[in-house]
């Protein structure tokens, strides 16, 4: 019996032991992932991948752009929310993922407010509305005589159901009263080709995602949906001035970590992306992206997407759109 519990004993002290030495190892003592909720080649993909080559020489260890796309970027974001807590998983977290999906998806298993810690705001980025350039439409209320004149024939592309882009075009539909026909890929990068290639007439997308292909001429940006005209994009009008008054939205990514994990580790992965977008490279590469930079500390994070999530629930509301 003695023997019995001096084994149990020993075994005891060998978990804590063994508990104590793995809490006090360095962080990170192994590869991160950064999950992004979309397909490769997209904004968000696009945006994870400059801040995870700084981060990975920066740290030690590699930083791993993982992407996870399906249900407008639900299925990433619940990966990480259920994650362990333990700082090697952080998601990059866009406006859909974060304040526009949990309104409009019925079932959604995971809630950002409740199972997301905040580590930073990277930045605002220009959507801008984009169409195929064969099509006789340059502005805005070329869009709006073009649709009125040719009912049920302009489609436009999003990244998915559920998405910024696809909740964008519901929101300018009702407000501008048009008809628009709506097909979901499964990110900006599948897009493209298709709005070059004629299949779909348009679609509301990022900057950082489309700008490229706007300046080699493959497609036309028309306006900007922001509420002002963009610092980066300083000819583009806005959708709210060029003949659809009140419409307006941009978007934003940010990193997040499964709630629970440490305060040190958040306040550390923080830090460190705050020092890669003072970096002038990156600031450069960003502003070119139509990229505003903001770096903001946790809390302020945290205070933004409560302020972000009660704005789009009004949006929400008013497209009427909804998701199982």
């Amino acid at each position: 019996m003695r023997r019995r519990f001096l084994v149990l004993a020993a075994a005891a002290a060998a978990g804590l032991l063994f508990a104590f030495t793995s809490q006090a190892q360095p962080w990170p003592s192994k590869p991160i992932r950064l999950i992004v909720p979309f397909s490769a080649g997209g904004s968000t993909d696009t945006v994870a991948r400059i801040i995870s080559e700084k981060l990975t020489s920066r740290i030690g260890e590699a930083v791993i752009v993982d992407n996870r796309a399906g249900a407008g970027g639900a299925l990433g974001s619940e990966m990480v929310a259920k994650s362990a807590p333990d700082g090697y998983t952080f998601l990059v977290g866009t406006a859909s993922t974060m304040v526009i999906g949990p309104h409009i998806y019925t079932k959604l298993r995971y809630d950002p407010l409740r199972d997301l810690a905040s580590v930073t705001l990277l930045g605002i980025a220009d959507i801008v509305v984009v169409v195929n350039s064969k099509l006789p439409i340059r502005t805005i209320k070329d869009l709006l005589q073009y649709a009125k004149a040719n009912p049920g024939k302009l489609t436009f592309a999003s990244a998915g159901n559920g998405s910024i882009s696809h909740l964008l075009g519901e929101y300018f539909k009702s407000m501008a009263k048009i008809e628009l026909l709506h097909v979901p890929y499964r990110g900006d990068a599948q897009i493209v080709p298709d709005l070059i290639a004629g299949q779909v007439s348009l679609a509301f997308g990022t900057a950082v995602g489309f700008m490229p292909h706007v300046r080699s001429g493959k497609v036309v940006a028309i306006a900007v949906t922001n509420p002002k005209r963009s610092t980066t994009l300083t000819d583009l009008p806005t959708v709210s001035e060029s003949g659809v008054p009140g419409y307006e939205a941009v978007q934003w990514f940010g990193i997040s970590a499964a709630r629970g994990t440490s305060a040190e580790i958040v306040k550390r992965m923080y830090t460190e992306v705050k020092a890669i977008l003072a970096m002038p490279e990156v600031a450069k590469r960003f502003t070119e992206l139509g990229f505003d930079v903001v770096g903001s500390s946790p809390e302020e994070y945290e205070q933004f997407i409560r302020a972000e999530d009660a704005k789009w629930k009004k949006i929400v509301d008013m497209s009427g759109t909804r998701l199982d």
